[in-house]
């Protein structure tokens, strides 16, 4: 039987199911899939590492969603994951470490770790004095970056040669692009079993009242722990990616702004949507990409867009997307 339905008027409507945000999603997948195509066809690099670049910050600001969105822990220091996970990789392969099944497991290991550290210190608190926590951990391994002397300091430090995964070559860009695309993608399914678990459901509970949720018996500290420590490590292995991608790593990848900026493509994408992080990532690297084409000032605009889009347009680019299918 099909599954188009006739209006009142006689005209034909789509399906229920196909939904304005599951139409834009479906085609958005469809275009990240088809950039190396492009690339190849065009000849045009530049689209495919733009691209990548979007895919793994797009799984860091998945991994600050979780504890951001979802779990109402507003972390000021995030990005300081991506780089511990992007100097365990530099730093293995200084010392001749190459290989990626260990570079890419002691960087979501050491993430995690910190994530620990700074989780059980900083969740006894809320609010502001959270926030602040967050941002002096985050300062105090930035700092400490800048005095690694002997991996290039302030100046960041050069990685030769990519992870080695036996006959996986990673300096295929296209290869490494589809392996991002496939890692963001289970990244995204794997939020979507977590916020649909009884884990999940208590996370989200806690930042709606926490006091009811420890009342009736579930001890939420623990619950908030563990998932800061998740995503602690998903942005370690961002931060993996990131550092393969560049060939670089230094104490940027982990400074107060690209916290701030991971906190940005949250909120414009839309907190407590699965996609939201990929749609905030798209939308606020491409305007940026574009926007340094055409003014030497472009934060003088991406700054008044982003507050219009923080003050009106509730729930993000996604939020509206649900308001179109409810009109």
């Amino acid at each position: 039987m099909s599954q188009l339905s006739a209006s009142p008027r006689g005209i034909v409507s789509a399906p229920g199911w196909l939904t304005p945000r599951l139409t834009v999603i479906a085609a958005l997948l469809l275009i990240f899939g088809l950039v190396p195509v492009y690339a190849a066809v065009s000849g045009n690099s530049f689209a495919l590492a733009l691209f990548n670049r979007i895919l793994i910050l797009a799984l860091a600001t998945l991994s600050l969603n979780l504890i951001m969105g979802f779990g109402g822990m507003v972390s000021f220091g995030h990005a300081v994951y991506l780089g511990i996970g992007g100097y365990a990789v530099g730093i293995l392969a200084k010392e001749g470490i190459g290989s990626g099944f260990i570079q890419w497991p002691v960087a979501i290991a050491a993430s995690a770790f910190y994530a620990l550290i700074v989780g059980a210190l900083s969740l006894r608190t809320r609010g502001v004095y959270f926030i602040m926590i967050t941002l002096a951990f985050a300062q105090m391994i930035y700092y400490v970056a800048i005095g690694l002397d002997r991996y290039g300091g302030d100046d960041g430090l050069t990685i030769y040669r990519r992870s080695q995964f036996g006959s996986l070559d990673l300096n295929n860009k296209t290869l490494f692009y589809y392996l991002c695309f496939a890692i963001l993608l289970a990244g995204i399914y794997a939020l979507w079993r977590v916020i649909n678990s009884r884990f999940g459901l208590v996370i989200q509970g806690a930042r709606s009242n926490e006091r009811r949720m420890r009342a009736i018996g579930f001890p939420t500290f623990r619950y908030k722990l563990v998932c800061f420590v998740i995503a602690g490590a998903l942005c370690g292995l961002a931060g993996a990616l990131l550092a393969n991608h560049t060939n670089y790593i230094s104490p940027a990848m982990m400074s107060w702004p690209r916290s701030g900026d991971l906190i940005v493509m949250a909120v414009l994408g839309g907190m407590r949507a699965v996609f939201g992080p990929l749609i905030g990532a798209t939308v606020f690297l491409l305007l940026e990409e574009w926007l340094s084409r055409v003014t030497d000032y472009p934060n003088l605009i991406v700054g008044p867009l982003l507050l219009v889009v923080a003050l009106y347009v509730h729930g993000g680019i996604d939020g509206l997307f649900g308001r179109a299918r409810r009109g």
